[in-house]
């Protein structure tokens, strides 16, 4: 039995250049599988013409056969195709006695997510999975199609974020070998940008490099995503940035290639508190002043110049309120808002595992967010290793307060679930993110901001 599966980019809102992708692909002699087709109330007229055009072949687009020169809906159901009895579903069900099982339904991407796909699905029969390659908001369907034998033996796994064809071969098994989790990460988020700027018509995106590793990461991903000529960052120091962060922040920009420029924000912070407040008292507000005001400065040029602003705030201080409203968290998109810190240092790391691109005194210096003086993240926050273990335990493992208790402090627990609560306000206003987890807050995570009892 011969089969190809062709692992392309569907865009949903546009059936005439979907239908122009896809008539290239039509002459193959055997059973071709495509990913679902449901972009348009002209599909139906397409499945038409491809029954009139090709009465001999046949045709799988998602759960829809072409075959014979009829159109059929086979969701959940049977098809004869050589003397074989191929099963479609959209959802896998063991026990299901055919030759060969199709799954077409589209899965986001989450951390080795589709290893562990791989793994907890045992088969009997000839098994594919179908998937598309696009982008759907937070949602990133990547790809990483693939097929296992009657044996249970892998066969064919197509790369994550690329189109890709391959016809398959059941008789040869191939080496499990997957991409480590942060070369996945790299790739789904350069796609993610380029397409999100495909769609919505941006050329160009702004960021404030801040000499942090947020910041720094973010620059490194738009970089190779879209080139360094089409990312331009603003240096915008306070009376409190260090002499190193600037220079930290040239040095990003000297290994990159990206544009930047710097723009001092003290004297508008200054002429703000003489004329508005008429006293400084080194207080909270004045410490949101100064981000505010970097994210007016960044919005105007975003405006002005029709700039993607890319936010870079990250899962751990998403989840702690870690952030400004109106001022960091300004922005169109963030990349790494999935992303704890911890994960934003494997990523980092990784992406200099072949020399140095992000400075390595980025990397090592303690994270700050410079708005007085001497501050550092940890003042009000754990370590990040802690942190990010409770994140996990509490958000993605969905253990109770209780199981995490006989791990941490239960004080330090108590004061972080509360924080992870009253600063769901925040989230609510925070750009699009980049969903790179099961359950996460640019996603499915939804506390109620009215929370008086946490």
């Amino acid at each position: 039995m011969n089969i190809k599966v062709f692992q392309l980019k569907l865009k949903y809102a546009d059936f005439n250049k979907n239908e122009q992708v896809l008539d290239k692909y039509l002459d193959y002699e055997g059973l071709s599988v495509f990913p679902s087709l449901k972009f348009s109330k002209k599909s139906f007229d397409y499945y038409e013409k491809i029954a009139q055009l090709y009465p001999n072949k046949t045709f799988l687009f998602g759960t829809i056969l072409v075959q014979d020169g009829k159109i059929y809906d086979v969701k959940n159901e049977y098809f004869q195709y050589e003397n074989k009895k191929i099963y479609v579903s959209e959802k896998y069900l063991e026990n299901i006695k055919c030759d060969l099982y199709i799954l077409v339904k589209n899965n986001y991407y989450t951390m080795n997510g589709t290893e562990a796909l791989i793994e907890n699905i045992t088969t009997h029969s000839n098994f594919i999975l179908i998937n598309s390659v696009m982008m759907a908001d937070e949602n990133i369907y990547a790809g990483q199609s693939f097929a296992k034998n009657k044996n249970n033996e892998l066969v064919m796994k197509l790369p994550i974020c690329e189109e890709s064809i391959c016809e398959i071969n059941f008789e040869k098994p191939i080496d499990e070998n997957f991409e480590q989790v942060e070369e996945q990460i790299y790739k789904v988020l350069k796609y993610s940008l380029k397409e999100y700027m495909e769609n919505c018509g941006f050329k160009k995106v702004i960021l404030g490099l801040s000499g942090g590793i947020d910041s720094a990461l973010t620059a490194v991903l738009a970089k190779d995503s879209i080139g360094a000529e089409n990312v331009h960052t603003v240096m915008l120091p306070s009376m409190y940035s260090s002499k190193g962060s600037i220079e930290d922040s040239l040095k990003l920009v000297e290994n990159t290639g990206i544009s930047t420029e710097e723009i001092s924000i003290t004297s508008l912070f200054n002429c703000f508190i003489t004329n508005i407040e008429k006293e400084s008292k080194c207080d909270l507000a004045e410490e949101n002043l100064q981000s505010r005001l970097r994210g007016l400065i960044l919005m105007f040029k975003s405006n002005r110049n029709g700039y993607l602003l890319l936010s870079t705030g990250n899962k751990s201080e998403i989840a702690t309120g870690y952030g400004t409203l109106y001022g960091d968290m300004c922005g169109g998109l963030n990349l790494i808002a999935d992303l704890t810190k911890t994960n934003v240092y494997k990523l980092s790391n990784w992406i200099n595992r072949n020399g140095e691109i992000i400075p390595q005194s980025i990397i090592d210096k303690a994270p700050s967010a410079e708005l007085r003086p001497n501050q550092k993240d940890q003042d009000t926050l754990p370590d990040y290793d802690t942190l990010d273990d409770i994140i996990e335990m509490y958000f993605e493992q969905e253990l109770s307060i209780e199981d995490i208790y006989t791990k941490y402090d239960k004080n330090m627990v108590d004061n972080l679930i509360r924080k992870f609560y009253h600063n769901e306000f925040k989230r609510r206003q925070a750009c699009l993110g980049i969903r790179l987890t099961e359950n996460a807050f640019c996603s499915n995570i939804k506390l109620p901001i009215t929370s008086k009892d946490f």
